[in-house]
């Protein structure tokens, strides 16, 4: 007799996404980003990110032991997602530790991917920071030469180090700075499809870039805001590591608290810090927080009765 009811554990809602449909959807998502960083800086910022989205899902598949080395993409797309806060032309060794502390230590150290505490990229970033901050977080960084594929490497300071560059510069991507972090438009692109994909939701990107302004603007009016808004790493950090839905708050006051606070500690150490930027810190801070957000800003129940009546 043909079996009709099939007894099953929660969850019993099915999704048509799977983990793998969702990094591609990233994967998708950064193309713009990383199309428009080969365009700037040639061939040396599409070898960037080639070693460090090999070495971050080489390092996975030899710690799960998988032959699979795509396997469900997130590795793919750590990988990338660290090469887009790097410098166009980092030595490639560096490039190599940053993608294994990504994987073995910011994800796979906590069981893999669904139980990391901090932003497995921003990890390795920091890693590098504080190891080998010449490397990649200098003063003199490569000069974008639009169509220049093997031009030769010319240096300059970036947008943050100088406050000099404009605004129409700085949302094109006409800028010195990280591979991510120069175009502002090929980002808002790649926001948008998440935001369209229903990955990431408003309120992060939206409370991280309104305190962002806000702070700016005190520090020099509106033209100040929308620079700190548009230069570094504020809109690929909001848009992109901010939102990541593991280390992130689940309910909507959460998120925007969680938000909110990722752009007050990027802003002070801005503005006050001697590190140029503070999206990596800002962000990691938040995520060590996540729990605690989304604790005291869980909603009531339906019905529930406070104590005190």
């Amino acid at each position: 007799m043909e079996r009709k009811l099939v007894v099953s554990s929660s969850p019993h809602l099915k999704s048509p996404e799977d983990i793998q449909s969702i990094m591609v959807d990233v994967l998708v998502a950064l193309f713009p980003v990383a199309l428009m960083a080969v365009f700037l800086f040639g061939y040396r910022a599409l070898a960037t990110m080639v070693i460090a989205m090999l070495a971050a899902m080489v390092t996975e598949a030899i710690i799960l032991r998988k032959g699979n080395l795509f396997g469900d993409g997130s590795a793919a797309v750590t990988g990338l997602l660290l090469a887009m806060t790097l410098p166009p032309a980092p030595p490639w060794w560096v490039v190599v530790v940053g993608s294994a502390v990504a994987i073995g230590i910011g994800k796979q150290i906590y069981g893999g991917i669904g139980n990391n505490i901090f932003n497995p990229a921003l990890v390795g970033r920091a890693v590098l920071i504080v190891s080998w901050s010449g490397h990649i977080a200098g003063n003199v960084w490569l000069k974008p030469v639009p169509f220049g594929f093997t031009a030769d490497m010319v240096t300059q300071a970036t947008p943050l180090a100088t406050k000099a560059a404009s605004l129409g510069n700085l949302f094109i991507g006409t800028v010195s700075g990280s591979l991510g972090e120069t175009s502002a438009l090929a980002l808002i692109i790649g926001g948008l499809w998440l935001y369209h994909r229903g990955h990431i939701d408003w309120r992060i990107p939206g409370s991280f870039v309104a305190v962002v302004f806000i702070l700016g603007f005190f520090d020099g009016g509106f033209s100040m805001g929308l620079f700190h808004v548009l230069a570094g790493g504020v809109l690929l950090g909001a848009l992109f590591m901010a939102t990541d839905m593991v280390t992130s708050p689940v309910t909507p006051v959460g998120k925007l608290v969680f938000g909110a606070g990722c752009g007050l500690v990027t802003m002070v150490v801005r503005l006050f810090g001697s590190l140029p930027e503070g999206v990596t810190f800002g962000i990691l801070l938040m995520n060590g927080l996540t729990p605690l957000i989304d604790n005291l800003t869980l909603p009531k129940r339906f019905g529930e009765v406070s104590k005190s009546a």
